[in-house]
């Protein structure tokens, strides 16, 4: 929300100065809103998006509907114990219509099953404690409910066979998380994707990647997860950039059906 309004104020050529004065709040208001240390009303959204003479009733109405559910939602209870970025996330999932995620080592997120999650955090650097593993272990799961809601985002997993393949809790857990995916796989709004070795190369081949399609098209966010955190990127040149590398990756991926069929030939070899 913060970096919407300040992209907004932006476009119009405004100073954090002169847009308070508009709006006739302090600097620090301003400051705090839009580093989303302050929260901000619909009411709000509306009035500062009309002195911003914004013409997109859509993109006011997208913004005006996350305003009005802020501090509202089952993430808030996580905060302060978990990082900024996973809480924003979490987020950016609930309000998506649609998105598109890559996984080069690991199992997407929102399909990993609880003992792979379990495995996966025990690789933390450095080592998480038992109560801390938990916690995020809890929170991944959770995260898994909006695929569960009446009206679930449409979701592409491009997975690589390096996920498939690599045994995060040993044998019997990988088995069984496959079998998850298979699952989660005949779901009508889940579409998953492998991407095999035989493939070959292809581009962002270093990092994890999940476009989220907002409720209009200005709200659309990539993230990508790193060694030092979550990034999540909004100009229009790195939403285009990455459109295209998952255009490409997708192509070079296998369909849906032999996906299946390619994740059982796995499953059948543990």
């Amino acid at each position: 929300m913060g970096a919407e309004l300040r992209k907004m104020r932006e476009q119009v050529g405004l100073s954090l100065t002169e847009a308070a004065e508009m709006h006739r709040v302090d600097k620090t208001t301003m400051s705090n809103t839009e580093s989303a240390r302050f929260g901000v009303s619909p009411d709000r959204v509306r009035v500062w998006a009309a002195n911003y003479s914004c013409p997109d009733a859509a993109y006011i109405d997208a913004l005006a509907d996350m305003a009005r559910e802020r501090g509202s939602n089952w993430w808030d209870e996580y905060r302060g114990v978990l990082t900024a970025g996973v809480l924003d996330l979490a987020e950016l999932e609930h309000h998506a219509v649609a998105f598109r995620s890559v996984q080069l080592t690991h199992m997407p997120g929102l399909l990993q099953h609880e003992d792979y999650a379990r495995a996966v955090f025990a690789e933390a650097v450095p080592s998480l404690s038992s109560e801390d593993l938990e916690r995020k272990v809890a929170f991944r799961l959770r995260r898994s409910c909006v695929l569960d809601r009446p009206d679930p985002p449409a979701c592409t997993f491009i997975i690589h066979e390096a996920a498939l393949r690599m045994r995060f809790g040993g044998d019997a857990v990988t088995k069984v998380q496959l079998d998850h995916l298979l699952r989660q796989s005949e779901r009508a709004h889940v579409t998953i994707r492998v991407m095999p070795f035989a493939g070959g190369g292809f581009p962002s081949a270093g990092s994890s990647t999940l476009y989220v399609y907002g409720p209009v098209g200005q709200l659309d966010t990539v993230q990508s997860d790193t060694p030092l955190g979550s990034r999540f990127l909004h100009a229009e040149t790195h939403l285009a950039n990455y459109r295209v590398v998952l255009d490409r990756m997708e192509e070079r991926s296998l369909g849906p059906d032999r996906s299946r069929d390619f994740i059982r030939e796995i499953a059948q070899q543990l």
